[in-house]
C-alpha cells in the first residue's frame, strides 16, 4: 500500500463495485433478449407448437379491444396475454416463442434487481448462485419434459414456465429478503401469480403462509401485504369486472375437469420422479440428522408453548424443503408441461451453504442428495437448449407462403418430408381418418406431440390462407372475422382479421369449452368465415363442430383447398 493510501483507495472502489455484478449481469441479459426481438430469428419446431398461436390469437384480439376472460375464453388468467400484446406492439419482428418466453423479464427483472441488490451487498456469491439458474430457465424457452427424439423449442407450457419463474423469484425473496423489500417482491409475485394461473397463486400462497407461520414475515407486514393486493383487485374488480370473470371461468373450467386429485398427484409424482425422489429422499435425510433437535424443540413448545419455539420448529431447513416440494407438486397436477420444481433451487441453496464444508456427520449424504434434486431440470433445459442450438444448424426451413412470424420454424429434413407425406395422405384417404373419429380415437395417441403433425398442420394452415384469399379475389367479398373449429385459430392474426367474441383462444372441447350459452353463440354467428379442418379429421374437431352446430346453421358450405371446409355466412 502507497502511502497516500491510492492502492486502498482502489481496493475499496473495487469491492464497491463486485457486488453489483450481478446486477450487470442482469440488465446485460435483458438487453441482449431486447435485441434478440429485433430480429427475424428461425427456431427449431417442438412438440405440440400450436399452443403459441394461442398467444397470437389472444394478442390479436387485444388489439381488436377485446379483453381476456370478459370478450374471449382463455385457459389460464389474462397477464400473459397482456404482456404478449403489449411487447408485440413494441417487436413486431419478434419470434413469437421468444416473445412469449421473454416478455415476463416485465414482471421477474425488476423483483430479481431487488433481489440482487440486497443480496448482493451480503454476498456477491449468493446473488450469482440465485442469478445464474434464473437466467437459464427465464431465457430459454425449454420444458423438462421430453416428448420427441428430435431437438427443438417448446411452444408449449409457456404459461407454466412463467408460474415456475415467479415462484423462483418469490421463493428467493422469502428465503433471502426481510423488510419492506420483501414485502415488495410478495405482492408483486402473489398479484402475478393470480393473473397468470390459479394454481400458480394457491402453491405460491402455500409457501408464503409457511413463511408467515415461521417467522419470516410478521404478521403486521403479511396483512399490509394482503390489504395492498386486496385494495388492487378491488379496484381492478370495479373498473373493468374482469376478477370476477376470472373466478367464474375457474369455476367452469373446475366443473370440466373435476376428477380424482390423488391420481394427479402420482402422475406429477411419477413423471418427475428424479426430483420428487431425490427431494423426498433430503426431506427424510435432513429429518434423521436433526431428529434430536426436532424433538427437543418439539418437547419445549409441549411444555411451555411460545412463539419463539414454534418458529424455531419450523423454520429449518426439513420444513421448507418439505414445503416447497409439496407446493411444487401441487402445481405439477394440473400441468402436461414447463419447467417443474425450478424454485425448489433457493432452498436447496440455503441447505448447501449450511452443510458443504461444514463437517458436520452426514454432510456428505446432504450435500449429494441436494446435487440430486438440483441437477435434473438444470441439465434437461440446458442440455435440451444446447441441443436445439446445435442442431439448429442443419435443419431444413418450413416451407409457407402466409404465415409470417409463425412460419418462422425449421426442423430435420426427414421430419418436413414426413409432413409433406402425411398431408397428402390425410387429403387422399379422409374415410380412413374418419373411421378413427368414429371409434372416438387419434390416428397416433400422441399425435399433437409428433413433431410431423405440428409441421403438416402448419403446412395446412398456409394453404388455408392461400385457399382463402383466392376465394375472397374470385368472390369480391372479404372475411373479415373468421373463426375455426380446431383447437387454436391462427387466420385471423396471419392475416390480420378478427376472432368473434365469446369463443375460446384454446379450444379444447373436453377440458376448456364449456357449453355456450345463447349469447355466446349469437357473438360466434357473426362470424363470416367458420373453417373446419380435413387434414386429418378429429375427434376434438368433430366435438366443436356439434358444440357449435347452432353457429352452422343456415351457412353455404364452400371447399378452400384440400385441408379445409368453409361455412359462409350469407351476408
Amino acid at each position: 500500500m502507497q502511502a497516500d493510501g491510492t492502492i486502498e483507495a482502489g481496493v475499496t472502489t473495487e469491492a464497491r463495485w463486485l457486488p453489483s455484478l450481478p446486477l450487470v449481469l442482469l440488465g446485460a441479459a435483458v438487453l441482449i433478449c431486447a435485441l434478440l426481438l429485433t430480429q427475424p430469428l428461425t427456431l427449431p419446431l417442438g412438440p405440440m407448437y400450436w399452443d403459441l398461436v394461442l398467444y397470437l390469437d389472444a394478442a390479436n384480439r387485444i388489439g381488436d379491444g377485446q379483453v381476456p376472460l370478459i370478450d374471449f375464453i382463455t385457459p389460464v388468467g389474462p397477464l400473459g396475454y397482456w404482456l404478449f400484446a403489449g411487447f408485440d406492439a413494441l417487436f413486431p419482428r419478434a419470434h413469437p416463442l421468444l416473445l412469449a418466453q421473454w416478455c415476463l423479464f416485465a414482471v421477474t427483472a425488476p423483483a430479481m434487481a431487488i433481489l440482487l441488490h440486497t443480496v448482493g451487498r451480503q454476498s456477491r456469491a449468493r446473488a450469482m448462485a440465485l442469478l445464474l439458474p434464473y437466467l437459464a430457465f427465464q431465457i430459454l424457452p425449454i420444458n423438462v419434459e421430453h416428448y420427441s427424439f428430435f431437438p427443438g423449442t417448446d411452444g408449449f407450457g409457456i404459461y407454466n414456465r412463467h408460474v415456475s419463474i415467479v415462484l423462483y423469484v418469490l421463493v428467493c425473496g422469502l428465503l433471502f429478503l426481510r423488510g419492506p423489500a420483501l414485502a415488495a417482491i410478495i405482492g408483486w409475485t402473489l398479484i402475478a401469480l393470480f393473473m397468470i394461473k390459479i394454481t400458480g397463486f394457491l402453491a405460491g400462497g402455500l409457501v408464503t403462509a409457511f413463511a408467515l407461520a415461521a417467522g419470516r414475515i410478521g404478521l403486521r407486514q403479511a396483512l399490509t401485504v394482503a390489504a395492498a393486493a386486496g385494495l388492487a383487485l378491488i379496484v381492478f374488480e370495479l373498473a373493468t369486472g374482469l376478477v370476477s370473470a376470472y373466478l367464474g371461468s375457474i369455476l367452469a373450467l373446475i366443473a370440466i375437469n373435476a376428477g380424482g386429485i390423488l391420481p394427479r398427484f402420482v402422475q406429477a409424482a411419477s413423471l418427475h420422479l428424479d426430483i420428487v425422489g431425490a427431494g423426498t429422499a433430503l426431506v427424510l435425510a435432513l429429518f434423521w440428522l436433526d431428529r434430536r433437535d426436532i424433538a427437543d424443540t418439539a418437547l419445549a413448545l409441549r411444555r411451555q408453548p411460545s412463539v419463539a419455539s414454534f418458529i424455531r420448529l419450523l423454520d429449518r431447513d426439513v420444513a421448507w424443503l418439505a414445503v416447497v416440494l409439496a407446493a411444487g407438486l401441487f402445481f405439477e397436477t394440473q400441468n402436461t408441461g414447463g419447467q417443474a420444481f425450478i424454485f425448489i433451487w433457493p432452498v436447496l441453496l440455503m441447505i448447501l451453504s449450511r452443510w458443504l464444508g461444514s463437517g458436520r456427520r452426514g454432510a456428505l449424504v446432504v450435500c449429494g442428495l441436494v446435487a440430486a434434486t438440483a441437477i435434473p431440470p438444470a441439465e434437461t433445459v440446458l442440455q435440451r437448449g444446447a441441443r436445439a442450438l446445435m442442431a439448429q444448424a442443419g435443419y431444413a426451413a418450413l416451407p409457407n407462403q402466409h404465415l409470417g412470424r409463425l412460419g418462422q420454424v425449421s426442423q430435420h429434413a426427414d421430419v418436413m418430408n414426413r409432413a409433406s407425406a402425411m398431408l397428402d395422405i390425410y387429403a387422399a384417404h379422409p374415410a380412413t381418418f374418419r373411421e378413427f373419429t368414429a371409434r372416438e380415437m387419434l390416428p397416433s395417441p400422441q399425435l399433437y406431440s409428433e413433431l410431423d403433425f405440428q409441421a403438416s398442420w402448419l403446412m395446412a394452415v398456409d394453404e388455408g390462407v392461400a385457399a382463402i384469399l383466392a376465394h375472397e379475389q374470385a368472390s369480391g367479398r372479404r372475411f373479415e372475422t373468421i373463426m375455426s373449429l380446431n383447437f387454436v385459430n391462427p387466420f385471423p392474426a396471419v392475416m390480420g382479421r378478427s376472432a368473434p367474441r365469446g369463443i375460446a383462444i384454446g379450444a379444447d372441447p373436453f377440458r376448456a369449452v364449456p357449453k355456450p350459452d345463447d349469447a355466446e353463440i349469437t357473438l360466434a354467428r357473426e362470424a363470416d368465415l367458420v373453417l373446419y379442418p380435413l387434414c386429418p379429421v378429429t375427434v376434438a374437431n368433430e366435438a366443436l363442430r356439434k358444440i357449435y352446430a347452432p353457429v352452422l346453421t343456415g351457412r353455404r358450405e364452400i371447399a378452400l383447398g384440400r385441408c379445409w371446409k368453409g361455412y359462409v355466412s350469407a351476408g
